[in-house]
């Protein structure tokens, strides 16, 4: 039997609209990716994503709490040490759409920024675009937070496309039904806008980081 993760498990909750309980509390869960930690904050409750090095006291006395005490970002200092942290994103979640892909497998785009960093923090990383070999807009479709299909995507600039569009092609590469996840930051409105005008919807924040304590 398959072992579901727990934020795999609450995030696909959500996607259904069942949200954990406003209690301010929180959760310690295992990571879901070795040599990789985080904190995922939904209203008013938070699950922190950290390996058995740190004690359940030390959690405690960094004062987390699901009222945003859990991604303080002294907290978070604090669990990554001098490794590298992450920016603060919002989780987004939709269902695949499945169907016949309009995207094609794009090996020659496994080399882009967005694709490495992808791979820093996700597992089986696929570079997915265009059959058009000069356009070079990516999507990226990885085992993510909590084990769940992650989807990510840069809009290649000398084209014309909409984001909103190239999100939806994205889902026809997830099953139909299956939940998948997006994470944006909060500046990146134009990112934020196509996520949410192609069906995603915000559910928590997430914040990584690869800890060298």
């Amino acid at each position: 039997m398959v072992r579901v993760h727990p934020i795999a498990e609450v995030l696909s909750k959500a996607a259904g609209g069942d949200f954990p309980t406003v209690d301010g509390g929180w959760q310690r869960v295992e990571p879901w990716r070795p040599g990789v930690e985080g904190v995922v904050a939904f209203t008013g409750h938070a699950y922190l994503a950290v390996d058995h090095d740190v004690s359940d006291g030390t959690l405690v006395s960094l004062s987390p709490d699901g009222y945003g005490g859990a991604s303080n970002p002294r907290l978070v200092s604090r669990l990554a040490g001098t490794g590298w942290i992450d920016a603060l994103d919002i989780i987004l979640v939709a269902r695949g759409t499945g169907g016949e892909p309009t995207l094609v497998p794009r090996s020659d785009l496994r080399n882009h920024p967005r694709a490495e960093h992808a791979t820093s923090v996700r597992s089986d990383v696929t570079t997915f675009g265009y059959a058009v070999p000069d356009d070079h807009t990516l999507v990226t479709l990885s085992t993510g937070l909590g084990g769940l299909p992650e989807v990510g995507l840069e809009t290649d600039p000398s084209k014309d496309h909409v984001g909103a569009d190239v999100v939806r092609d994205a889902l026809t590469l997830i099953p139909e039904g299956e939940v998948a996840v997006a994470a944006c930051a909060p500046g990146n409105a134009r990112a934020l806008r196509a996520f949410l005008s192609a069906g995603f919807e915000p559910v928590a924040s997430v914040q990584l980081w690869r800890p060298e304590r």
